[in-house]
């Protein structure tokens, strides 16, 4: 190596790390990060209950005592607390869904714009779910 090439100081380099379930706390999320993660999760939970939906379908259209077995179990409050929250995965993965469709087609994906449509999407689906919850808890 040449003398000058030693002499020259060697530049301090940022340190890069990923992030740590530590940092999380720490980390501000935008709109549009939460409704990519609850699309995720809303269509994981979606996936993974369907056996148990078809199961439910099944057996109640087989005879009408059946139906009124299963109707009897599902209006158990618990019960309905998780079919709320199927209600909300379904609301809010179909309400993502024509998100991602449009931003597919290079529609609405300017910063502004993005974000606006990202909490839409939050607020029309926890909407859609409140009124589903109403009628599901027999308020009308």
């Amino acid at each position: 190596m040449s003398e000058a090439v030693k002499e020259v100081p060697k530049k301090e380099r940022p340190e890069i790390r990923n992030i740590h379930v530590t940092d999380l706390m720490n980390y501000i999320m935008t709109p549009g990060a939460w409704v990519s993660i609850l699309h995720r999760v809303s269509g994981a939970a979606i996936f993974l209950m369907l056996p148990f939906l078809l199961y439910l379908f099944q057996h109640s259209v087989q005879s009408e005592m059946s139906f009124d077995y299963f109707k009897g179990i599902l209006a158990h409050p618990l019960a309905k607390l998780v079919l709320l929250g199927l209600i909300w995965a379904y609301m809010h993965h179909f309400c993502a869904g024509f998100r991602h469709l449009f931003m597919d087609m290079h529609m609405g994906i300017e910063k502004a714009s993005s974000r606006n449509s990202a909490v839409s999407v939050l607020v029309v689906s926890l909407i859609l779910t409140a009124l589903a919850g109403l009628k599901l808890f027999g308020v009308f």
